[in-house]
């Protein structure tokens, strides 16, 4: 998906936001300049976190490396390995597990500390609590069912993590359900913000339930052309792929895959998009949307 004007604004406004406490105000000034050049010249086609990639560098020359996000993402994948037995049997209690597992897995997109302000335990769990307020879409949830039931390859593109334990839970579910299904997770290449990358999907587990790749891209989504061959060609074979987050479905939508998006609107376009208010769930294909 290409990032329109909505799109650039918030890329400027973000990289302002970064550096608004700094005291050098021409520096700050020279390095605004150098991000607006950067975006000016960029392809137009290229997705908004295609865009942050290569604002990454120029940011590192000026001000050095940002801080890493290693806390956080511990915190959430703890806080939410603690609660994983407890929402499990939730989940299998209910009249149709699967269905509720896409809920919960859906409900854990807040985790992400890029666009959603003050990330909180107390506001996942009250996303929890509402769950069953807003279900995954019944006519969307049977077309999934029968590409489950037909297919043969899945790839799953995980977003933050936390979130990852409820993927985990979801993807649990779907192997008892289909056996046949070969299930591939495809986490970020390297550490970007609060995403899955391999460390944090093997700290949860993840690795001892199913196949899990590195995609080898820097970028905070799939990318196509940017990942790895391997990575790429796993992507195109499969008979469907569960994406979750925005920033995945800013990377990848438009490539015409049998891809079902789970996410939360977190931003104006994406509320705009899909008529929705902010931390809506969605749960939407890529053929049919």
């Amino acid at each position: 998906m290409r990032a329109d004007s909505y799109c650039m604004s918030c890329l400027v406004q973000k990289q302002e936001q970064r550096i608004r406490d700094f005291k050098d105000e021409d520096k700050k000034t020279e390095f605004m300049r150098q991000v607006l050049e950067l975006i000016g010249s960029c392809d137009p086609e290229l997705s908004a976190p295609s865009i942050i990639r290569r604002i990454a560098p120029l940011y590192e020359a000026y001000w050095g490396k940002p801080r890493d996000m290693e806390r956080e993402k511990k915190e959430f994948n703890e806080f939410l390995l603690e609660m994983e037995p407890d929402l499990e049997q939730a989940i299998r209690r209910e009249e149709d597990p699967l269905k509720a597992a896409l809920n919960y897995a859906r409900m854990g997109n807040y985790i992400d500390f890029t666009t959603v302000k003050n990330v909180s335990r107390e506001g996942l769990l009250e996303l929890f609590d509402t769950q069953k307020e807003k279900p995954v879409d019944q006519k969307e949830y049977d077309f999934f069912r029968r590409d489950l039931e037909t297919g043969r390859k899945l790839v799953y593109l995980p977003d933050n993590c936390g979130e990852i334990v409820l993927d985990k839970i979801l993807i649990r579910l779907l192997k008892e359900l289909y056996p046949k299904l070969d299930i591939l997770v495809l986490v970020r290449g390297v550490p970007v913000v609060n995403d899955v990358d391999m460390e944090a999907a093997r700290e949860v587990g993840l690795d001892g339930i199913a196949e899990v790749l590195e995609n080898g891209s820097a970028i905070a989504g799939t990318d196509l052309k940017d990942i790895s061959e391997k990575a790429r060609k796993a992507v195109e074979e499969a008979d469907l792929i569960i994406s979750k987050g925005q920033g995945n479905f800013e990377t990848i939508h438009g490539c015409g895959l049998n891809i079902y998006y789970l996410f939360l609107c977190k931003c104006g376009w994406f509320m705009k998009r899909f008529g929705a208010g902010m931390l809506d769930p969605m749960f939407l294909n890529e053929r049919r949307i």
